[in-house]
Parts: structure tokens; sequence; C-alpha cells
């Protein structure tokens, strides 16, 4: 049976591919076609065709497993004489029914399946599709634009930045000898443009010399002498040279200066972040990196502990370990607040310093300080505040205690609707009395004296001396006169503005309480309480060390009453200072013409750009201008005189009177006008 069904399965899949052959072979005739009249895409219809063919094969291994999964349902739906059962012609019989079955489905087998069966299942099952020829013209036609396009021309390889030039003999050539703590190992290159590190030692030389000794003009004025032993300059800041005499060629000399280091604190990212309550550890991520090498970086962290005038701190610095780059430092740890030595209300303070190799002038860099804070145990009165200390009223309640008692009586008054009025009343007057009393306590410090509502604390003898019921007796019971509140604090703006929105809000639940409306007291009690949390968390301020420490004396010095060499602290007071130079302004104005120029005005030019031009790109061009003009070049003034103008960014502006000539007709003129 197996055989028989073999046979079966390669007549159906010959007569369904040999169906979808002809769609196959449509989607290959436009990819010839183009290949054969269009040379230039055979490339590109050579990698279709091969795409083409891949699909194809892929075509046909998908319909040999479909028929090897599905031609029995198939074979049911053609040929109604099977009786649906032509799953017995692959399986063994294990009835006697349905080996009868299967006798039976072998004999008709041979009758009933023809070949237009199989065309008729062939038709069923595979249907049209025209996309593959769709894909192929979409293929051809992208091939034949992108054919038409002009060919991009490669441009030209471009010369290599360090690429030494060949040296000549009889021609000058440098020598160049980086720093060591750069890494820059020293050349040896012909007259060229070069880029070098700064406080590079640069050599001119000349190879095989014939005649006279060449001598080297450099873009600040200076001319060396190539001699036996060359010319060698320590090069710190951008310049030109050319051989004087033989060529008109300048030469750039590009510093690139020693860089700080660059530090930053990648975690936490907040300035001052607030850790929470049960926190256990917390990450710290930092990194530091330079243009050559850091030698020394460190974490610097300051504990802080305590409160009012009782703080202490320590100061911690541990080193960032090394990593197999040089240039860069990287550290990420998680620290426990055990390792940190914190506590609960303690904060640690801590920045990243770095510093490079740079042997003479190491660069040292610092990050911004960061803050982690720990919150400690909620305060439950002003002791713990950065106000004064003062001693406390057995009976005052903190703001806390005051939001307790109000949430209370709301959620007494929403469980019990009917509590009598008088007891409502006597409860929310209660906690406005409470509210009153903190309110006072805190407005103190702005220069308050008084409360709205005349307690007791404020009564004084002298009120019955006073007329009952009059104005000056109302005033004195209820509104006594106040400092004034700029005068009576010692605080800073800032803290007086926290203390102001916390009497403010003490105010706001004051009248809600006593209007008996304890649930529109809760919001501004909450503002109330927020404002002294400020209060609390701004009472400890970190500072950098920034003491003057004086010069050490010398001992042979003191107590010998020898007074040669102090200078007087009492300085002279000077005359005001002219931003702008009298021979740079000479010179200014007299490049505008064509006459001669003052003396030494190199000099004068040159210093005045070396001063006033921080830009190396544009110091060069001015310095370019110098020598121009130097070598006689009239329209190269132009150039000069705006570069030196350039300079004088902070010039004072000068008011000059125009020279006006009295002739006979104005003297008449002014007399006509006198008349009038």
């Amino acid at each position: 049976m197996h055989g028989e069904t073999d046979h079966l399965c390669r007549r159906l899949w010959t007569t369904i591919w040999r169906r979808r052959a002809p769609q196959w072979l449509a989607a290959l005739l436009p990819m010839l076609l183009a290949s054969r009249m269009l040379p230039a895409t055979r490339i590109a219809m050579a990698a279709a065709i091969t795409l083409w063919a891949i699909c194809a094969i892929a075509d046909g291994y998908r319909w040999k497993q479909r028929i090897a999964e599905q031609w029995q349902s198939w074979l049911n739906a053609a040929i109604p004489s099977l009786e649906d059962s032509s799953e017995l012609l692959t399986s063994d019989a294990k009835t006697p029914i349905a080996k009868l079955q299967q006798q039976r489905l072998q004999a008709r087998l041979a009758s009933a399946l023809t070949d237009a069966d199989y065309q008729r299942i062939a038709r069923t099952q595979a249907r049209l599709s025209i996309w593959p020829l769709l894909l192929a013209i979409l293929a051809t036609g992208a091939a034949i634009a992108w054919q038409g396009q002009p060919v991009p021309t490669p441009p030209p390889p471009p010369v290599a930045a360090h690429a030494n030039k060949p040296i000549i003999d009889g021609e000058v050539y440098l020598s160049v000898t980086p720093p060591a703590y750069t890494g820059v190992k020293p050349f040896e290159t012909g007259a060229r443009d070069i880029q070098i590190p700064q406080y590079t030692d640069v050599r001119w030389c000349v190879r095989n010399a014939t005649g006279a000794e060449p001598a080297v003009e450099l873009g600040d004025g200076h001319t060396l002498a190539i001699g036996k032993d060359c010319a060698k300059l320590r090069v710190e800041d951008s310049l030109f040279w050319r051989v004087r005499g033989t060529s008109a060629t300048r030469y750039n000399i590009r510093v690139t200066p020693d860089q700080a280091p660059q530090v930053s604190i990648i975690e936490p990212t907040e300035l001052i972040h607030l850790l929470q309550k049960d926190a256990k550890s917390v990450q710290i991520s930092v990194s530091a990196r330079d243009d050559y090498a850091i030698v020394r970086a460190s974490l610097h962290m300051t504990l802080a502990r305590g409160s009012g005038e009782n703080i202490r701190f320590s100061d911690k610095e541990v080193p960032l370990p090394q990593s197999s780059d040089p240039k860069s430092r990287s550290w990420e740890k998680q620290w426990t607040l055990a390792e940190l030595g914190m506590e609960p209300g303690d904060e640690l303070y801590f920045f990243v310093r770095a510093t490079d190799n740079a042997p003479e002038n190491p660069h040292t860099a610092q990050s911004p300080t960061y803050t982690l804070r720990l919150p400690g145990p909620e305060a439950e009165s002003l002791d713990s505040t950065a106000l004064p200390s003062m001693s406390k009223p057995e009976n005052l309640r903190s703001q806390r205690q005051i939001i307790i008692d109000t949430e209370q009586l709301v959620a007494d008054l929403k469980a019990n609707p009917g509590m009598p009025a008088a007891t409502q009343r006597s409860r929310s007057e209660g906690i406005a009395a409470d509210q009153a009393a903190l309110r006072l306590r805190y407005g103190q410090f702005l220069g308050e004296e008084s409360s709205l509502f005349g307690d007791e604390e404020h009564e004084h003898e002298h009120h019955g001396q006073e007329k009952a019921g009059s104005e000056i007796s109302v005033m004195k019971e209820f509104g006594h006169a106040h400092d004034v509140e700029d005068n009576a604090t010692i605080f800073d703006p800032q803290t007086k503005a926290v203390l102001k929105r916390a009497l403010s809000a003490m105010w706001d639940a004051e009248k809600s309480l006593r209007a008996v409306s304890p649930k529109t007291a809760l919001p501004p009690e909450y503002k109330a309480l927020d404002a002294i949390k400020e209060l609390q968390a701004a009472e400890r301020v970190y500072l950098h060390r920034t003491a003057f420490v004086p010069p050490a004396l010398k001992e042979e010095k003191r107590m010998t009453g020898d007074i040669v060499g102090a200078m007087s602290y009492k300085r002279a007071q000077g005359a005001a200072s002219d931003t702008v130079p009298a021979e740079v302004r000479d010179l200014v104005q007299a490049l505008s013409q064509d006459g001669a120029l003052p003396a030494l005005w190199s000099k004068a030019a040159r210093e005045a750009i070396a001063a006033r031009i921080s830009d190396q790109e544009q110091k060069l061009s001015a310095q370019r201008a110098v020598q121009d003009v130097q070598d006689g070049c009239v329209p190269c003034r132009a150039e000069l005189r705006a570069w030196l103008r350039g300079t004088l960014t902070d010039a004072p502006v000068l008011l000059q009177a125009r020279p006006l000539a009295d002739t006979p007709f104005r003297q008449a003129w002014s007399g006509k006008e006198q008349a009038k």
C-alpha cells in the first residue's frame, strides 16, 4: 500500500507543479530581458534571479509537504466513490469491517482516479497567483532606475593628517618631541602644518646644509637662527613659521592644550537625594576621564550628625580604583549605610576630585557636592528646628498633634452625626486655642506679639486704665503694637518666607476651627506641617572650607622689629585707567592711512593680539596680517586694522565736537536770528 500511496503523491505533486511553473517562468522573463538589454544591471539581475530560484525551490518544497499531509482529504472531496475512507489506504486495518472496506477501496482506486481527477484537484488547491510576476517587475524597474542615475565618483583619498613629509637635503625639517607624559611618540617631518600637544619641544634643523645658515621667522615676531645644533623652541601657544628670504610659504603649528579631567557623578542623579526611612543601602556611581592619564582620583565624603549648634562633621577620603585604561576611572558600588556610618537624621556630602599626570602644572577637577539625606524621627516640637531654642510651655502642642486631634474630631462627627452642637464647638475651640498658641510661638520670630482673639497670655494690667469700649482700649486689648518685622529677626529672607507661609496656613486652620469646620481646617494644617518640616530640613548647611590661610612667617624675622620689604596696608587711590593703550589707538589711526606707521608698531600689535584674542585660529590670522603689513603689503593694513579694532571691545565712547568756521555770513545770520 505504501508504494501505491507514494506513486499517488508523486503524481499529485507533478500535476500541481505543472500548474505553478508558468507563474514562475513569467516572473523570470522580465529579469532575463533586463539583463540582456541593459548590461549595467546584470549584477543586480543576477542577484534577483538567484533570489527567484531560491523562492521557486522553496515553493516546490512547500507544496510537497502539503501534499504529504492533506492528500487524503483532497481525494475524499474530489472522488465521492471513495466514501470518505481514503485514510484506510495508508493504515493497517485491524477489524474485519475495516479490512473489507480497504479491499473495496483498492479495487476502486485504479478505475476511479484518472488524469482528469488529478488536474481537477490541482485547479482546486493550487490557484493562480500574480505575486511572483509583480515582484519581478518591481525589481526590474528598480534596477533600471538605479542604472539611469549617474554613478558618483569616489572622492580622492584624504591626505593623512599625521603622515610625515619626506626630508630633503638642504631644506628645513622639524624634529618634534612631545612631553613624555602625553604618550605621543617623537617624530621628524618636512616643512608642513602639524598638530602637537602643549609644551612640545620643536627643533628646526637642516640636513646637509649648503650655503648660508637659514633663519626661521615665527608668528610672534621672534627669529630663530638655525645653526649646527638646530633652533629649539618650547611651544605653548599656536603659531606659524616660515623660512626667511627663501619662501613666502607659512606653516602652522597648532597646539592642543592639556585639558583638565572631566569628573561626574552618575548615581544618584539628584543633588539632594532623600533616602527612604527603611533604606539599608545606596548606589553611588562615579567616573573620571582625562585626555592623557589620571594619576589620582578620590571620593571625598563628609558625614554630618546632630542638630542645632551640636553638629559634628567627619571627613573620609576613598581612592577610586584604577582601571586598564589610564585615561579613565569608573567606580560603581552599592554602599551599605553601615559602611557610610549613616544613622537616621544624618546627612552625607560627597564629591569626586581627580588630578591628571601633567608634571609641572597638574590640573585638578572637582564635581559638584551631592547630598544623601536619611530622614530621622519626626520632631514633635520646635526644639529640633533651626529656630532659636526657647522654653517650651507644658500645654503647648505640636502641629502634628493638632492634626491628629482635628482628624479625630472629623471621624467622631462622621460616626456620630447627632453630636451636640455645644460639644462640637467646645472641642473645635480647644483645638483652635492650641493652634493659636503654636502660631504665636512661631510668630515671635517675625516680631508678632499679640493674638487676634486676645489670649490671656497677652493681658496686661494697663488694659483696665482706659475707658471700657473706647477705641484705644479695644486696640490695646486686641492689637498691641508690633515690632518691625524685618528688624525683629535675624533670619535670612528664605527662612522668613517659610515662616510666613507656616503662619498663614495656621491662620487659615484657626479660622476654620473657630467656625466649627474641622474638615476644612485639615488642608491648611498640613501646609503648616510641610513648612515646619522644610525649616527642620534647612537647619544644616554644608559649605566647603574656604578660610584664608596666611603665609608662614619667617622665624628669623620674628621679634626683630625689621620691617624692610613690608608693604603698607594702605593703598593709594589710583586714577581712572584707560582700557585702550595709547600705542594701539595711534596704530589703528595710522593704519587707516598710507603713511608711515609708528615706531615699534609690530610689537604693540602682537602684544594686543596675544592679550585680547583667545581663539587660536583668529590669533593665527591676526598674526599673519601683522607679518603681511610688515612685509610691505599696503592693502593688508585694512585687515590688520579690523583685527585691532575687534580687540577693543571695552573701549569707552568718546564724544568729539565738530569744528565750525566762524565766517562773516554766519555772523550776519546769527545777528538776524537774535533780532527776531
